[in-house]
């Protein structure tokens, strides 16, 4: 793994390892967080569901595997920082990880449907958001609050966010304890933790404790103000509460795995392979490959889907000549939609959601 920090502990894993299969090892699974890793008792742990709800609940894991259907998704996780070093080479991106492209992992995720603990609850009128909360302690947020600054006064420090009700009932939204065929590791959200596929992986949050419906979005640091677009000019240090586009579904990407970028291979044919992923409930229609920065190109062969929340590897073999090459690579959506050719076109000052081309380069020799 590459590690961008021990505290909060921060790593994707090398390319060669996302493309070895469709579920991304529990080893090599990318971990992404913003405080100390938290450990929590199991046996003394409970699921609060309040807010705008008939019934309030509280839940213990047993009583959540008990009282709702068991239920399975195979769904691709995505930092919203991914690839975020290329939009550093355009232009520096002060105090954020430079994610190369390894911040995104598939899995099989087991646990019971939002929509059913949600429905058990009883929504009532108003409500339209559902919020996440978690005990551990965010680096950011927790900065923030001691600058004392007014608008961020009332922003808890611990790390949060919403959904909308519609994506919160929509059937694959999970609250999961298991992935991958086994218990939650503590560092990716034991004992319980939301997954939402198709949406950024923060919104997917880990050491879930507290489920609240409401009228509006969370006020949590990490909705209100990170994880928002921002304008190329802006200055995030002062942008406050409701700055920016916030970010939810993901845009359709695709990236190049293997062979590794900068590494030596030799004149002739050579496989190349990688993922594709769409935005929420749209599908990879083709994924293109040139070698001559967009000329000509060749369609890749695509892999179905492990589910429609999941990425699609594609591969394809390219004819190599001896000297520097430089490989790149798009997916189009089911919508017709393909991706920007520049990651220049994207710069953005927290360096956020750089879906463009893959790209890849190597030396033959």
């Amino acid at each position: 793994m590459l590690v961008h920090g021990e505290e909060p502990f921060n790593a994707e894993p090398p390319t060669c390892a996302l493309a070895e299969r469709l579920t991304t090892p529990l080893d090599a699974f990318y971990s992404r967080n913003h405080g100390p890793i938290p450990h929590i008792d199991t046996a003394t742990w409970r699921l609060e569901v309040d807010g705008l709800v008939e019934r309030p609940l509280r839940l213990s894991l047993e009583e959540l595997r008990s009282r709702f259907p068991e239920r399975e998704v195979i769904a691709t996780l995505q930092c919203a920082g991914n690839r975020r070093a290329e939009l550093i080479a355009i232009r520096d991106i002060p105090g954020e990880d430079p994610w190369r492209s390894g911040a995104i992992s598939t899995a099989s995720w087991v646990g019971v449907s939002l929509a059913d603990v949600l429905a058990e609850a009883g929504l009532r009128p108003g409500a339209a958001h559902i919020s996440f909360a978690a005990p551990d302690v965010a680096q950011q947020a927790e900065q923030a609050w001691q600058a004392e600054q007014a608008w961020q006064a009332d922003l808890p420090r611990h790390f949060g966010g919403s959904i909308p009700v519609a994506k919160a009932t929509a059937g694959e939204v999970l609250l999961a304890w298991a992935m991958n065929g086994h218990p939650l590791p503590a560092a990716h959200g034991a004992p319980l933790r939301v997954i939402v596929p198709g949406w950024i992986g923060a919104r997917s949050v880990k050491w879930l404790e507290r489920v609240t419906a409401r009228a509006d979005p969370s006020g949590n640091y990490f909705q209100a103000v990170a994880y928002r677009m921002l304008p190329p000019d802006a200055d995030p240090s002062r942008c406050g509460p409701g700055s920016g586009i916030p970010l939810g579904p993901v845009a359709l990407t695709c990236d190049i795995l293997l062979p590794e970028h900068d590494s030596p291979v030799s004149p002739g044919p050579t496989e190349i392979t990688g993922y594709a992923l769409a935005g929420d409930g749209r599908g990879v229609a083709r994924v293109d490959v040139s070698l001559d920065a967009g000329r000509t190109w060749t369609q890749a062969e695509l892999d179905a889907p492990a589910g429609p929340w999941a990425w699609q590897h594609w591969r394809t073999t390219v004819v190599l000549s001896e000297g520097e090459a430089d490989i790149v690579a798009r997916a189009w959506d089911s919508a017709g939609t393909t991706q920007p050719e520049s990651p220049a076109t994207l710069w953005n000052p927290r360096g956020y959601a750089n879906t463009s081309w893959g790209r890849l380069h190597l030396t033959c020799r």
